[in-house]
C-alpha cells in the first residue's frame, strides 16, 4: 500500500506542482501487469506524490512461467526526459545504440539518456530492478531496424 499525505513542499523558486510525502511499504507490495507481458511492476507511489513529474517502480520477471523466449523487447526508445535503472537482484543484458552490449547485476546502475535506442536481450528469471523515470507517463516507440 502506498500512503500519500497532504503535507507538501514548494521550493520558493519552483513553478512545479507541490510534492506530497509518500511511503510505500514492502509488506504491502502489490505487483501488477505493465508495459512488458513477461514482467510485473510495483508502483512506489512517486508518480502520484509528484503529480506525474516522476515515476519509480520495482520491476521483476513474473514468477512461475517459462520466459526463456520472452526476455527480449526488440529495439525501442522511450520519449522521456530521464530514465535510470538500478539492479536489485539477478541480471539483465541490454544493447544500446552507439554503446554496445552491457550486462548489469546487483548494485549496477545505468542512466539511459532520453530517446536512446536500446533492446533488452536477456535477463535472469530472478531479475528485480528499480526504474525511475521523468515524466511519470511517457511514450515507448518500437523501431523496425
Amino acid at each position: 500500500m502506498t500512503a500519500t499525505t497532504a503535507t507538501t513542499f514548494n521550493s520558493p523558486s519552483s513553478t512545479k506542482p507541490a510534492i506530497d510525502f509518500s511511503v510505500s511499504l514492502a509488506k504491502d507490495a502489490k505487483f501488477e501487469a505493465g508495459l512488458r507481458a513477461f514482467l510485473e511492476y510495483r508502483d512506489l507511489g512517486i508518480k502520484q506524490a509528484t503529480k506525474g513529474q516522476f515515476r519509480a517502480h520495482v520491476i521483476r520477471v513474473k514468477k512461475g512461467e517459462d520466459h526463456g523466449s520472452l526476455h527480449t523487447t526488440g529495439l525501442h526508445r522511450h520519449l522521456l526526459d530521464f530514465q535510470m535503472i538500478y539492479i536489485l537482484k539477478g541480471w539483465i543484458k541490454f544493447t544500446y545504440e552507439g554503446h554496445g552490449e552491457h550486462t548489469f547485476g546487483p548494485g549496477d546502475c545505468c542512466l539511459q539518456p532520453p530517446g536512446i535506442v536500446h533492446n533488452e536481450l536477456d535477463c535472469s528469471d530472478d531479475l528485480e530492478l528499480l526504474e525511475i523515470t521523468s515524466p511519470g507517463d511517457y511514450v515507448t516507440s518500437a523501431l523496425n531496424k
